[in-house]
C-alpha cells in the first residue's frame, strides 16, 4: 500500500499539478457531532493530502447536521465523506446510485463494529436505565445509528415501553449531536443519553476511539465523572462513501489514500478516525444491508 500511496503522491510532485480528470475541485463533507472548527482542524491533513493526490483544490464542509452531508452528496455538494450506517442507509434509500461505500474503520481488535453507549453522570445516582425512569433522555440526531436509530430501536424492549416522552422517561429530546449529548448530560441539562465509542481500552480514556475519546482529547469531559448505564448490541461502523459518479481514477486514488492513511500518517489517522484504530479496510454495500432494513421499519 506504501508504493500505491507513493506513487499516487509522485504524479502530483511536478511544478505543474497533474490535474485529477473531469473534475475541478473535490469536496469532503463532515459528519456533524461535534462543533464545526474541531471538526475541521481533525481532517485538515486529509484535505492537504487529497489536494496533493488529486491536483485539484480540495474543500471541507462540516454542515450543522447529519442531513448536511447527506443532502450534499445527494445533490453532489459532497464527493465524499465518512457516514454513520444509518447516514448511508438514508443516503442510499433516497438514492441507490449516488454513492458507494469503499472503506470502513477497523478497531484494535481487527473488527469493525462499534456500540450506543447510554451513560449518566455519576453523581446523579443513576446506573442503568431503571435508574432513568421519568427524568429526561438525550439522542443526537436523526440520522444517527448509535445516537437514534439503534437505542430507539433497543432500549425499548429492555424498558418495555417506548421512547415517546411521558412514556417511561420524563422528557426524549434531540440535542444535535454526539458532542452536544456528552456535554448536556456533563452540565446536568439532560440526565443520561447515548453516544458512541468502539466499546475497547478504558472507560477513563473515553475507549480508544469514538465521540467519548473526543470529548476526552478536547477536555471536554473526565469520564471519571460520567457512568455506563446502558450498552447496544455491537453496530457495523459506517463506510466513507464516494460519489459513484466521480471519475474512476479519482475513486481509486482517494480510496488508496485514506486506506494508507495509517501507514503514511498516524497523527492524521488518529484525527481522523476519532481515536486509536487499526486502519481502514475495503467494505461494501452488503455490509449495511440489516442497517437499511431497520431504517426502513422505523419510517413506517
Amino acid at each position: 500500500m506504501k508504493k500505491v500511496i507513493a506513487a499516487v503522491l509522485a504524479t502530483t510532485a511536478l511544478t505543474t499539478p497533474v490535474f485529477a480528470e473531469g473534475i475541478s475541485e473535490f469536496r469532503i463533507g463532515i459528519l456533524g457531532g461535534e462543533n464545526a472548527q474541531d471538526r475541521l482542524n481533525n481532517n485538515e491533513c486529509l484535505r492537504q493530502y487529497a489536494e496533493e493526490t488529486l491536483g485539484v483544490e480540495a474543500k471541507l464542509f462540516a454542515p450543522a447536521d447529519y442531513n448536511g452531508v447527506i443532502q450534499g452528496l445527494l445533490g453532489g455538494t459532497i464527493d465524499m465523506a465518512w457516514l454513520g450506517a444509518s447516514s448511508y442507509a438514508k443516503t442510499f434509500l433516497s438514492d441507490p446510485e449516488a454513492v458507494e461505500p469503499v472503506l470502513v474503520k477497523y478497531n484494535l481488535d481487527g473488527g469493525y463494529g462499534y456500540h450506543s453507549i447510554g451513560f449518566a453522570r455519576k453523581d446523579a445516582a443513576i446506573a442503568s436505565l431503571e435508574d432513568m425512569k421519568g427524568k429526561t433522555f438525550g439522542f443526537g440526531d436523526p440520522n444517527s445509528t448509535s445516537g437514534y436509530l439503534i437505542p430507539s430501536i433497543e432500549i425499548p424492549g429492555q424498558i418495555n415501553a417506548t421512547m415517546e416522552s411521558g412514556d417511561y422517561f420524563g422528557d426524549v429530546k434531540f440535542t444535535g449531536g454526539h458532542e452536544q449529548t456528552i456535554v448536556a448530560v456533563n452540565n446536568g441539562d439532560v440526565d443520561g443519553g447515548v453516544t458512541w465509542a468502539d466499546g475497547l481500552g478504558e472507560w477513563e480514556d473515553g475507549f480508544n476511539s469514538g465521540a467519548l475519546r473526543r470529548a476526552v482529547d478536547a477536555g471536554l469531559v473526565d469520564m471519571n465523572d460520567l457512568v455506563m448505564i446502558w450498552k447496544s448490541a455491537p453496530i457495523p461502523e459506517g463506510p466513507v462513501v464516494l460519489r459513484k459518479a466521480l471519475p474512476a481514477d479519482v475513486k481509486e486514488k482517494m480510496t488508496a489514500l485514506v486506506a494508507a492513511l495509517h501507514e503514511t500518517d498516524q497523527d492524521c489517522f488518529y484525527g481522523v478516525a476519532a481515536g486509536e484504530a487499526l486502519a481502514f479496510k475495503p467494505i461494501d454495500h452488503k455490509a449495511y444491508e440489516v442497517i437499511i432494513e431497520a431504517r426502513k421499519l422505523k419510517s413506517k
